[in-house]
């Protein structure tokens, strides 16, 4: 699922402790993103990935409408989960008619509203304050101003996950605000900067979960990740092939060796995504709610992006 902008800026209540977004000079932001998202679409769809395409709506002001996982996320049992959100401008984006066009594709189980946390200032900004293990049944967590440990909690009861807690700052000592900048989870392998990783007990026990669950570790640099090249995604196209999803920025910010252990796992595509980086504070994986239901009247499970 992904959102098209219709009002795309540099969101002021966001960037108080999301220290990847910067004020553009630009004037032209919303136009110059919407073309990168629209191309971003055309990109995904040349390679064979369903997009179930929405508009986001000129009222309410919804300037982060674009990274819809954050208020959203499917499972494969078929539960639909919303999620308590930082930003008081932001929880306008969770819309109850998309929810009712995708029922009418997807079987929708049952919906769990997290959102109540937000009366305790407590947040769990969806796959972006988490990075799930959907194999293993894993969450993966670092604590910011938006991402609480009581509605991860709530998060892993409802849906039998086991939550990895832990501590992550950036060059300057500023926590990571969302674990999906940081990290990103793959069917055979992860990309990871554990150096954001303050605690040496809290890094070897992540690490030590990877080996366990058979993920070759794929390390970056505390720059790649300010280059959001943790903010990948891997997504399994019509045809069944495993492409990994990035920016431009992202891609160019990996080393050959790199580039060469993950194009053995996946096909690597990205396109530029700078405007909407440099204003947003994210990126590709952002950009995309993944939609593990399965279609209405079929049996079995589809992973459709």
């Amino acid at each position: 699922m992904m959102i098209r902008p219709v009002g795309f800026r540099y969101n002021e209540e966001t960037a108080v402790n999301n220290k990847f977004q910067q004020i553009s000079s630009t004037t032209e932001v919303q136009n110059q993103a919407l073309k990168q998202f629209n191309d971003f679409i055309d990109l995904l769809r040349e390679n064979e990935v369903e997009v179930n395409l929405f508009e986001d709506t000129q009222q309410p002001s919804t300037p982060d409408a674009l990274f819809p996982n954050n208020w959203i996320s499917f499972h494969e049992d078929g539960t639909v989960i919303l999620y308590p959100m930082f930003a008081e401008n932001r929880r306008t984006e969770r819309r109850s008619d998309i929810l009712e066009v995708l029922s009418r594709k997807y079987h929708i189980q049952r919906t769990v509203d997290l959102s109540y946390y937000e009366k305790s200032n407590l947040f769990l900004e969806g796959t972006g304050s988490m990075v799930l293990d959907r194999e293993n049944k894993i969450a993966y967590m670092c604590l910011s101003p938006r991402s609480d440990r009581e509605p991860l909690y709530a998060f892993c009861k409802e849906m039998n996950y086991l939550p990895i807690i832990f501590e992550a700052v950036d060059a300057s000592d500023h926590a990571i605000y969302h674990t999906n900048v940081m990290m990103c989870m793959a069917d055979k392998f992860v990309v990871i900067c554990s150096e954001a990783i303050k605690s040496k007990n809290e890094r070897l026990e992540i690490i030590k979960s990877f080996k366990k669950n058979k993920k070759e570790i794929v390390e970056i640099s505390l720059q790649q990740m300010l280059h959001f090249a943790g903010n990948m995604i891997e997504i399994t196209n019509k045809s069944n092939e495993n492409l990994l999803v990035m920016s431009e920025q992202a891609y160019l910010s990996l080393n050959k060796a790199q580039i060469s252990c993950l194009s053995k796992q996946a096909k690597i595509i990205y396109t530029p995504l700078d405007i909407i980086e440099k204003n947003g504070g994210g990126s590709a994986r952002c950009m995309i709610a993944e939609i593990f239901l399965s279609l209405n009247n079929t049996p079995g499970s589809t992973h459709t992006q």
